[in-house]
C-alpha cells in the first residue's frame, strides 16, 4: 500500500494527498509530528532527501529531484493510470505548474503561515519560526499578518487567468482533471487550511471548480 509521509497543511503534500483520493486506490497517510524534523524522510531517502511529501510504495521511496521535477505526481500517474500527464499537454502544463508553484504558491504559503499558532504545536513553534526567519528574515511571520489584505488582492489578481480558463472549460485544461488541477488545488488548499480565508468573491468559477475538485473521482470518466 501507497504511504504518504507528510504535513498536512503544505501545499506540495495536498497535491499528491488530492491525487491519491482521486485515484480510488487504497493509501495511508504518515504525519510528520515536528516541523524540524525530517529524519524519517532522511532515513527512508537513504539520506539523499528531507523535504515533504515523499511515497513509499513497497520497496520503492519516490521523490523530486528538482523544483520542477513532478517525480511523485507522474509515477502515482503511471502507477494508477491517472492519465494526468497526457502527451500533448505537456508543454502547456509545465508553463502553467511552474506559474502555481511560484506566483500562486508565493502568496498562499504566507497567508496560511501568518496563523501559524493555530496549526503547529507550541513545542514547535521556536524552530517553525527559526526555519521561516532564516529565509525570509527576522519578522517575516508578523509582516506577513499584516499583509494579509493586500497579498490577498494580489492573489485574486494572480488567479484571473485561471477564472478566465474556467469561464470556458469544467477543468483547467478540457472537460477532466489534469495535473495542474491538482497542483492549483494544492495551492489553494494551503490558502485555506487554517479556515481563516474564502476563495475571492470575485473569481466565480474558480469557486465553482474548487467544488468539483473537492468531489472528483477518476472513476467518472471513461478509460
Amino acid at each position: 500500500m501507497i504511504d504518504l509521509i507528510q504535513f498536512p497543511w503544505s501545499p506540495f503534500c495536498i497535491v499528491q494527498r488530492s491525487i491519491l483520493e482521486f485515484s480510488g486506490a487504497r493509501f495511508k497517510i504518515t504525519n510528520l509530528k515536528l516541523t524540524g524534523d525530517r529524519s524519517l524522510i532522511w532515513k527512508l531517502t537513504k539520506e539523499r532527501y528531507y523535504a515533504a511529501p515523499i511515497i513509499c510504495d513497497g520497496r520503492n521511496v519516490v521523490f523530486e529531484t528538482g523544483e520542477d521535477s513532478q517525480v511523485i505526481g507522474k509515477y502515482l500517474d503511471q502507477k494508477l493510470k491517472l492519465g494526468l500527464f497526457p502527451a500533448d499537454l505537456e508543454g502547456e502544463q509545465f508553463i502553467l505548474w511552474r506559474y502555481i508553484e511560484n506566483e500562486i504558491e508565493g502568496l498562499t504559503f504566507k497567508l496560511n503561515d501568518a496563523h501559524y499558532r493555530e496549526f503547529v504545536s507550541r513545542p514547535d513553534q521556536l524552530s517553525y519560526i527559526r526555519h521561516k526567519e532564516r529565509k525570509f528574515g527576522r519578522g517575516c511571520l508578523d509582516q506577513w499578518h499584516e499583509q494579509q489584505k493586500s497579498m490577498q488582492a494580489q492573489l485574486a489578481e494572480r488567479l484571473l487567468p485561471f477564472e478566465e480558463m474556467l469561464t470556458y472549460r469544467l477543468f483547467l485544461m478540457g472537460d477532466r482533471p489534469r495535473f495542474v488541477d491538482f497542483d492549483l488545488y494544492g495551492m489553494l488548499g494551503n490558502f485555506l487550511y487554517s479556515g481563516h480565508y474564502k476563495l475571492p468573491a470575485n473569481r466565480p468559477q474558480i469557486s465553482k471548480w474548487h467544488r468539483r475538485m473537492a468531489s472528483v473521482k477518476l472513476s467518472q470518466f471513461a478509460t
